[in-house]
């Protein structure tokens, strides 16, 4: 069965964004040892789970990367990697290898992690990531810890949930990506 595996920048105070959506808190200037942290996350994936709400930023973002650019690589896989985006309302959403999912959420997410192939990979939103966590969906949580409290804002966290630390790595660049699964 596939892994469904959380990637995700979140502030020490344990805040993905600001009160309005604001990530001018992130850390952008990213070291060599962390890109290849990322890549790895892609590469052992071949499907990417978003939220309806950050699809178009996502998508425009990815599929606009002109060649000369040094995200170019990366950004074609994010561009030819399906995406499955969750919405109640949207039946179709602009874009390259996006895919709408109506569905109950456990039963489709369930369904994903059953067919064969390579991880699953989900980066947000917040709200999103949060019913995937309270229904007990992510396998692998990837904390992209940035050097910064911000206050307020949004969280994904709503109730206690018990994890188990599997990692904790320091970056150049001054995250600390905190890796967790789960624990009953």
């Amino acid at each position: 069965m596939r892994k469904l595996k959380l990637q995700m920048q979140i502030t020490v105070d344990g805040f993905v964004s600001g009160p309005e959506g604001q990530l001018d808190w992130m850390t952008w200037n990213m070291d060599e040892q962390l890109i290849g942290f990322i890549n790895h996350l892609t590469d052992t994936s071949d499907t990417i789970l978003l939220g309806r709400g950050m699809t178009s930023g996502f998508v425009n973002y990815w599929e606009s990367v002109k060649p000369e650019s040094p995200e170019y690589t990366f950004a074609q896989k994010m561009v030819g990697y399906p995406k499955v985006v969750f919405s109640r309302t949207a039946k179709k959403i602009e874009g390259k290898n996006v895919r709408v999912e109506n569905g109950q959420l456990i039963e489709a997410v369930r369904r994903l992690k059953a067919q064969p192939g390579k991880d699953i990979i989900v980066y947000g939103g917040a709200s999103f990531v949060s019913s995937l966590i309270d229904q007990q969906l992510i396998d692998e949580l990837h904390l992209f810890v940035n050097p910064i409290a911000i206050g307020e804002g949004l969280r994904i966290f709503s109730r206690r949930t018990p994890l188990a630390l599997t990692g904790s790595v320091r970056y150049a660049s001054g995250i600390v990506v905190d890796s967790y699964t789960a624990r009953e």
